[in-house]
C-alpha cells in the first residue's frame, strides 16, 4: 500500500504493508507532498534471501527502516540505537548494545516518575536532527520489538551510554571513546559522502548535547540518578 507520511519533520513516501504499515499510521499525512523528501523502495525479498529465518513482514520492517535512516543523513539527521524517554519537555536517550538494558532503564523512569510524566518517544530507533541551533529527537514507526513510539518532536537533553553495574553512577563522556560508542550505535554509511556527513553530525552532537556514560542496576533508583545528573546539566547550560 502506498502511503505518505510526516516522519522526523520530513515528507516520506513508501509502499509498504504489515507491521511497517501498522506502526506508520500515526505518521500518515493528510496533505501529501508532491515532492517527498524521502522515497522508500524497500526490497524485503532480498533481505529474506540473506536471512531466511525471518518472515517477509519482518524483512519489510527492517528494509524500510534501513532505507529511511540512510536517507535521513542528507537532511541533517541520524539514527541512534536508543530508548528515548520524554519528561518535562525534554528527551533523554539511553543507548547500549542489544541486551544491555536500555528499554529496562527507560521503563525504570516510568516506575520512578510515573508513566504519564515519563513517556517513551521511541524504544529503539529515535531519529535525531539538527535544526541549526539544537538537536531534536523524533519518534518514528521503527521502534524495535515493541510498538512504543509517538509522533512527537522534543529537544534533546542528553544522551547516555549504558552498561550494567552493581552501583548506579553516571559521569560525563567525551573524546574518542564517546565518538566510537556513538558510531557503534548508528547506521553505517556505504559511501564517503555519507560517512563524512555522519562524522560531522556526530561531532556536532558531542558539541551541543551533554553525553554521559553510566553504570546502572535494575532498581528505580537508577532512573533517579540518571535524571538528577542529566536534568541538572540542562539548567547549567
Amino acid at each position: 500500500m502506498e502511503i505518505f507520511c510526516e516522519i522526523a519533520g520530513l515528507s516520506v513516501k513508501m509502499d509498504t504493508f504489515g507491521r511497517t504499515l501498522e506502526q506508520a499510521k500515526p505518521y500518515i499525512s493528510e496533505s501529501p507532498a508532491q515532492r517527498p523528501d524521502i522515497v522508500i523502495q524497500a526490497n524485503a525479498a532480498a533481505i529474506q534471501r540473506q536471512q531466511p529465518h525471518l518472515t517477509l513482514e519482518e524483512c519489510e520492517y527492517l528494509a524500510t527502516g534501513d532505507s529511511f535512516y540512510r536517507q535521513l543523513l542528507a537532511h541533517g539527521g541520524m539514527l541512534l540505537h536508543a530508548s528515548a524517554v520524554v519528561m518535562d519537555g525534554y528527551a533523554y536517550l539511553f543507548s547500549a548494545p542489544c541486551g544491555t538494558g536500555k528499554s529496562t532503564h527507560t521503563g525504570l523512569w516510568q516506575q520512578a516518575f510515573g508513566a504519564q510524566r515519563a513517556r517513551i518517544l521511541n524504544d529503539d530507533k529515535p531519529a535525531l536532527r539538527w535544526d541549526g541551533q539544537r538537536f531534536l529527537a523524533f519518534g518514528t514507526p521503527w521502534s524495535g520489538k515493541s510498538h512504543l513510539n509517538e509522533n512527537r518532536c522534543v529537544p534533546v537533553a542528553g544522551v547516555c551510554m549504558l552498561r550494567r553495574g552493581a552501583v548506579n553512577r553516571i559521569a560525563p563522556f567525551d573524546g574518542v571513546d564517546a565518538i566510537r560508542a556513538l558510531l557503534e550505535q548508528t547506521v553505517r554509511p556505504r559511501d564517503n559522502a555519507a560517512i563524512s556527513a555522519l562524522l560531522d553530525l556526530t561531532d556536532k552532537l558531542l558539541t551541543h548535547v551533554n553525553v554521559w556514560q553510566m553504570e546502572c542496576n535494575m532498581d528505580p533508583e537508577a532512573a533517579r540518578v540518571s535524571h538528577a545528573a542529566m536534568s541538572a546539566a540542562i539548567r547549567e547550560k
